[in-house]
């Protein structure tokens, strides 16, 4: 049978369905249960996925390139595509994506402009991932964060989350904020007042009735939360340095933040983390950011399996 992913496109968070969502959550599931039983899989066998990444990665790069190996296939690529790919010669993404069609049977882009992703589909004949596109969208992480809250919490449904840190930059809030709200959260958005989330998800989401409390007090939204997101500032997307100077540091999670949170609280960082978890909290038993990294083999597994109808 078909998935009804097949040949689809991965790009806005807003086209994901909840039996999508349902769909990758058990198709990863799956996968990771064979590969700890040692398992092999070889469902992209004879398939190639071209990797176009204009922007530094590490987490994300990687862990499309090992699903796309652990799944029998094979991976092309373009690091720091904006200085060695054929954009330096004035080629557009909408060609590229043209280009690519015929190289590979489906492509993974990240880019620093947001809707480059988009561009890019639109001229591709292959399924196209986004692996983010600028301040915008990262579909295939809230992904990953849905499929680790599911795993650390035993649900989905009814959660009270703390989103924290840089949320006006941070990509993966606003598409983990979009997804998650499909599952009746209570959201807490805590940032410093220049860094708050986008009114357009803010107002979006209070509309479908999620209710939203918008807070610079992290110890507070903590202590009635079941899971505390907490991202970056991204440095790189700040035009005034001296007002990221000001701001880095402005939350920060460390033991006593924990002791004074709701307790069995789930600490989540879609990582690379700067100085906004301490180290110390490494060991603690809720903190699930590392694990949460390796959930994004399994979850980029499904994806690109479900998307080329070979799961």
């Amino acid at each position: 049978m078909t998935s009804v992913l097949c040949g689809k496109d991965i790009l806005h968070v807003k086209d994901i369905k909840l039996e999508h969502i349902s769909l990758i959550l058990e198709t990863a599931s799956r996968f990771e249960q064979v590969l700890a039983s040692g398992g092999r899989l070889n469902n992209m066998d004879g398939k190639i996925l071209a990797v176009l990444f204009y922007e530094p990665s590490t987490h994300t790069r990687l862990t499309f390139e090992t699903a796309m190996i652990r799944l029998g296939g094979h991976v092309v690529s373009t690091l720091q595509g904006i200085m060695t790919s054929s954009a330096v010669k004035g080629e557009t993404l909408f060609d590229t994506g043209k280009m690519i069609g015929g190289y590979a049977d489906i492509a993974v882009i990240r880019h620093m402009h947001p809707g480059s992703a988009q561009e890019f589909a639109d001229g591709a004949s292959i399924p196209v991932i986004n692996g983010g596109d600028g301040s915008r969208e990262h579909p295939t992480q809230a992904l990953v964060d849905i499929y680790t809250i599911q795993k650390e919490r035993g649900r989905l449904n009814n959660l009270a989350v703390t989103l924290a840190g840089d949320l006006k930059n941070g990509r993966t809030v606003h598409s983990l904020s979009w997804l998650l709200g499909k599952y009746g959260p209570r959201f807490y958005f805590v940032s410093p007042e220049e860094l708050r989330m986008p009114s357009e998800i803010t107002e979006a989401l209070r509309q479908d009735g999620i209710e939203i409390i918008e807070t610079d007090n992290l110890y507070e939204a903590a202590s009635r939360s079941d899971v505390l997101y907490m991202t970056r500032l991204q440095k790189e997307r700040f035009e005034d340095l001296n007002l990221y100077e000001r701001l880095k540091g402005s939350h920060i999670i460390n033991y006593e933040l924990i002791e004074k949170s709701k307790s069995g609280i789930t600490i989540m960082h879609p990582l690379p983390r700067t100085d906004e978890i301490d180290r110390e909290i490494d060991d603690y038993e809720g903190a699930a950011y590392f694990r949460q990294a390796a959930n994004g083999g399994p979850v980029r597994m499904a994806i690109i399996a479900l998307l080329t109808g070979c799961e």
